[in-house]
């Protein structure tokens, strides 16, 4: 049941069906999940514990199977790293909802799944991006050099979460890897392109952080009244594109206007 977008930004027409590879066949063939209770009107579908490819195409498999399935009492799947959290009307059979779940996540594991590659435009560096330098000192760099290698890597999305839209990244070169900051910032910009462990983001709104913010993207990843509101959902991958701060004025503008500023290609 994650959210899809229209025509204009990335339609599912120009999606495309990507195989399993043999590192992801592993975790598909691990045992059933852990089902666990959250609360009276949740459950939790745990494939693992660790951040893994693997884990979290099943996740995203069984996410859609049962949205497929439109199971009774069924309300709402939120997909994260290594689990699905499954919402339902407190008078449901959980006890049937739970045999559907598991025996939907073993027939999903088989299933291609259809991803979306996005080129997202990033001003590095300078007010766009204060963290940049104290990055490239940290590990012995250039700013030039974290730039491309940030720049560099194919990130996935795990998940979106913390904030509305707010896309949490894998894919980050481990040279790049950096604890969070001692000292969190109160307010960190919207459209905040950051690193924080192994980890990578792209902030939706204005929020406190306590990782480094290498730059800014024009893109809107959350935006109401827009369609689509959400731009990025689990299982989309991401390339950043450095753009020069010149740009910035126009590329914002457009994308204030709900106009789309970044690019989506079959991967």
């Amino acid at each position: 049941m994650s959210p899809r977008t229209s025509s204009g930004f990335c339609a599912e027409s120009s999606l495309a069906i990507q195989s399993w590879s043999e590192g992801r066949e592993q975790a598909a063939r691990s045992p059933s999940p852990r089902l666990l209770a959250c609360g009276d009107a949740a459950l939790s579908v745990e494939f693992g514990n660790e951040i893994d490819e693997g884990l979290n195409d099943r996740v995203l498999a069984l996410d859609a199977a049962l949205g497929k399935a439109a199971i009774p009492g069924l309300v709402e799947t939120v997909p994260t790293y290594r689990s699905l959290l499954a919402c339902y009307d407190p008078v449901t059979d959980v006890d049937g909802l739970k045999q559907r779940i598991l025996a939907l996540s073993g027939d999903a594991a088989d299933e291609p799944r259809r991803i979306r590659r996005w080129r997202v435009p990033v001003v590095y560096g300078g007010a766009f991006g204060p963290d940049l330098d104290a990055v490239a000192e940290r590990h012995g760099m250039t700013p030039d050099e974290v730039i491309a290698l940030h720049a560099g890597a194919t990130y996935r999305v795990y998940m979106i979460g913390f904030m509305p839209g707010f896309a949490y990244l894998g894919g980050l070169d481990a040279r790049l890897e950096t604890p969070r900051r001692l000292q969190p910032r109160l307010k960190t910009p919207a459209q905040s392109v950051s690193i924080g462990g192994a980890q990578a983001a792209i902030s939706s709104v204005e929020a406190p952080s306590g990782w480094h913010l290498l730059g800014r993207t024009p893109a809107r990843s959350f935006m109401p009244g827009r369609d689509p509101g959400f731009l990025f959902a689990a299982g989309d991958e991401i390339r950043f594109e450095p753009t020069p701060p010149k740009h910035w004025d126009e590329l914002d503008a457009a994308a204030a206007r709900g106009e789309p500023v970044i690019g989506c290609e079959i991967a």
